[in-house]
């Protein structure tokens, strides 16, 4: 009998220096570590970093909006230059934005994979969140969905079914990723003891199980799944 096809990529999301001990730390981030580094050491057919890479004008950056503080809200609309006039509106995809301070800023150290991390054992490094106008939580692509990076391709090129994710934060980029990782057809997996969250209200779980991504609690489980299925 043919067994299901079961083919395991390992995401690590945004272990950067502003997210884990900078100017947008996640608290607990540096608990991540560990868990993470051990993951990085099995099995996997990919082992994929992201990273937030911005331009100092970015849309987020609460700096960049005159009267506004950090952490509050704005709207936001999608740069016209990324439109097809016939079939979008620019009104009509205003989207609430937090303004956050500066982070991740290309080529500083905050943009940076935080020291401790194994990146010797990461195969492929997608970079997202490069336009000023466009703010890009998911790995896969935009939050209007305009633009798209290149991790969908990599891991369907290698053949890949299950995304295992990891990193920070897990309410906005973990939780995104994961949520686009379903709606791309891989069966998404987040690893909650290398995960940590900016909100501690936990409201990020059942919105990401509500949309079909599965938990799993602990780092060496992870280990007995690849070991039982590979």
């Amino acid at each position: 009998m043919a067994t299901e096809s079961f083919v395991p990529a390992l995401v690590v999301v945004d272990m950067q220096n502003d997210f884990v001990t900078g100017s947008l730390a996640v608290p607990d981030a540096t608990k991540t570590i560990e868990p993470i580094n051990f993951l990085l050491t099995l099995d996997f057919k990919l082992k994929i970093g992201t990273q937030d890479w911005h331009p100092r004008n970015h849309v987020s950056f609460a700096n960049n909006h005159s009267g506004k503080n950090q952490f509050e809200k704005t709207t936001i609309f999608p740069p016209t230059k990324f439109l097809n006039s016939s079939i979008h509106n620019a009104k009509d995809m205003a989207l609430e934005q937090v303004l956050w301070p500066d982070h991740c800023v290309a080529d500083t150290r905050g943009a940076q994979f935080v020291p401790d991390l194994d990146v010797k054992r990461l195969q492929n490094i997608i970079t997202k969140g490069k336009e000023e106008g466009l703010e890009c939580y998911s790995a896969f692509c935009d939050v209007w969905g305009l633009t798209r990076t290149e991790l969908a391709t990599v891991l369907q090129n290698n053949g890949v079914t299950d995304v295992f994710l990891v990193g920070v934060a897990g309410d906005y980029c973990v939780k995104f990723t994961a949520i686009d990782a379903v709606k791309h057809g891989f069966k998404a997996w987040v690893v909650k003891d290398a995960v940590r969250s900016v909100s501690q209200d936990g409201s990020e779980w059942h919105e990401m199980q509500t949309e079909g991504v599965m938990f799993i609690e602990k780092s060496e489980e992870v280990a007995q799944i690849l070991k039982h299925r590979i």
